[in-house]
């Protein structure tokens, strides 16, 4: 099962709707801090709803604890980019890869990307946007993951 992996977000509204997406589609949540607000933040819960009893949540107070805790599973780290390598279409994607997403403001920070076993991008074809949404960006990645994976072949009978 694909991982989601927030490196230091900072709005929580941001959060908070990814929390939302990981529920919906049972997909393992990490945070990693410092985070740019508190988990009890009134924001972060109103865009998570009434979801967070779903939301299989997993806080690392900082990078070294992330890492500790990875050390102990299995799988790759894919970060997601605007510098990244590979589109995130035609990259493939295992079972066991930890999606990471960096904060809104920076992205991953450099350490991050070089630790990662591969990074990815979602095409802009607009040259003065930068990037989407940090949430829109997970909730593409992830379902293209799924979509990959034969997640997406369990809702096709609806």
């Amino acid at each position: 099962m694909p991982q989601i992996v927030l490196v230091q977000p900072q709005i929580p509204p941001n959060t908070g709707n990814i929390a939302r997406t990981c529920a919906a589609t049972c997909t393992p949540l990490h945070l990693v801090g410092p985070l740019g607000f508190e988990i009890s933040d009134r924001y972060l819960k109103r865009a998570g709803l009434d979801y967070w009893p779903y939301v299989d949540l997993h806080y690392h107070e900082s990078l070294a604890d992330f890492q500790h805790h990875h050390q102990q599973k299995s799988g790759r780290w894919i970060g997601f980019s605007t510098t990244g390598k590979y589109s995130y279409i035609k990259f493939e994607y295992r079972e066991d890869d930890w999606l990471l997403f960096g904060c809104e403001t920076a992205g991953l920070p450099t350490e991050v990307l070089q630790a990662c076993d591969a990074t990815v991008y979602i095409p802009m074809h607009q040259a003065h946007v930068r990037s989407l949404n940090l949430s829109v960006s997970v909730a593409i990645g992830l379902f293209e993951v799924r979509r990959q994976l034969g997640y997406m072949n369990e809702f096709e009978s609806r």
